[in-house]
Parts: C-alpha cells; structure tokens; sequence
C-alpha cells in the first residue's frame, strides 16, 4: 500500500494539469516557452504517475483497468471483474 500521502498527491497534480492543460496548450501553439517555464512544475502533464486507483502502488499498472497487475489478478480470481476468466490448459 502507498502511502496515503502519495495517493494525496498524485490528485493534487491531476487538478493542477487539469487547471493549466488550455493555456500551456495556447503557450506551446505560439512557442512561448519563456512564459511555459514560468508555469508551476506539476502542471505538466508527464510528472503524473499512473498509480492503482485502490492502493496506489505504482508499477505493475494496468491501464485498461486502472489497477494493479496484484490487485488486478485478485479480483479476477474472484469473479469480479467482467469478462475476465483464468485461463488454463
């Protein structure tokens, strides 16, 4: 498990790319990038990380699903993810 505190802050920058996405996208089109720079450090978009959306651990993350590959292989086990089915042969 992540800790809470870095669950925390994984949403805080989500708000913050969110909030700048429209004026870095007009910055970039007119190639400011003087002014880019002067825009805060979380408010681009490649310091994200994808982490699970139920224990927030990092690697191992499924974009298809939004969890993680132990989470992810958990719940399929149980039957609770759709369309998902152990294999064997």
């Amino acid at each position: 498990m992540a800790k809470e505190s870095m669950k925390a802050r994984e949403v805080k920058r989500a708000k913050v790319v969110a909030r700048y996405a429209e004026k870095r996208a007009e910055l970039k089109k007119a190639g400011d990038y003087e002014a880019l720079q002067k825009l805060p450090r979380n408010a681009s978009p490649i310091r994200m990380r994808n982490r699970c959306s139920l224990t927030g651990r990092p690697k191992g993350y499924m974009r298809q699903f939004g969890i993680s590959r132990v989470k992810f292989r958990e719940m399929a086990n149980k039957g609770l993810i759709p369309g998902i089915t152990k294999a064997s042969w």
